[in-house]
């Protein structure tokens, strides 16, 4: 596979009732495609599907990883705390925004081996009441990781250290990934979904207004990405 299909929605080849994040075999070779790249300093980064029981592995002097998919866009659609709200959307509304969320556009990699004492990233994001898997709070607390400021996910960041020092400071993690569109206009900065004033106020969305915009920026930012991925391989191929 040489090439990324941005409207390829990854539940498409993934076995009823399983997770496209480790069930898509597609999904997986994207990843692969996407991020085996130079680091900032120029370090190749190579991802390999050929270690057993590793969903994509990177060994060299830099470090060893475990990277595992995590599906960054979220719907809430089977969250009971969000249900007074998701009874009154349509359901050609939600199908739609699982739809494009489940393109590579809402998918990211973390390293998905535990470390001690804490979380996985991507366990973390959803497991921590003051992020509710908001990729917008996830960045966020990078952010802060990078700017050596505390945050709701600063024990499990720290402890994946070595990741983050891959990508030397915040910008070149947004550039890596391909997370513009979610920095902020100096780029050293997030554009959130919803109105942000720290982490005390719940992340859920609190009426239908409210869940509307989260969903609209959610997806501005995915075909945002999704065209950004487009950009990059086009050229990727050129050169």
């Amino acid at each position: 596979m040489n090439s990324v299909d941005t409207t390829f929605d990854v539940r498409a080849d993934t076995p009823a009732g399983k997770d496209p994040d480790s069930h898509s075999p597609t999904l997986r070779q994207y990843h692969q495609l996407l991020w085996s790249k130079p680091l900032p300093d120029a370090t190749p980064f190579t991802l390999s599907t050929a270690t057993k029981g590793r969903y994509l592995h990177h060994a060299s002097a830099r470090g060893e990883f475990t990277l595992t998919s995590d599906s960054v866009i979220h719907s809430y659609r089977t969250w009971s705390r969000m249900a007074r709200i998701i009874n009154q959307i349509p359901a050609s509304e939600l199908d739609e925004f699982q739809r494009l969320g489940y393109t590579i556009g809402g998918m990211m990699v973390f390293p998905g081996t535990r470390r001690p004492g804490a979380h996985t990233i991507n366990g973390e994001r959803g497991l921590n009441p003051a992020i509710a898997d908001r990729m917008d709070l996830t960045l966020e607390c990078i952010r802060l990781h990078y700017a050596g400021g505390a945050s709701p996910m600063s024990r499990t960041l720290e402890a994946y250290g070595d990741f983050f020092a891959l990508f030397v400071d915040f910008i070149g993690f947004v550039d890596f990934f391909l997370l513009q569109d979610l920095s902020g206009d100096d780029d050293d900065d997030v554009r959130f979904y919803l109105p942000h004033d720290g982490f005390e106020a719940s992340p859920l969305p609190a009426t239908v207004s409210e869940y509307r915009a989260y969903r609209d920026a959610s997806l501005a930012f995915v075909r945002a990405r999704n065209a950004r991925i487009d950009a990059w391989q086009s050229q990727r191929l050129e050169t």
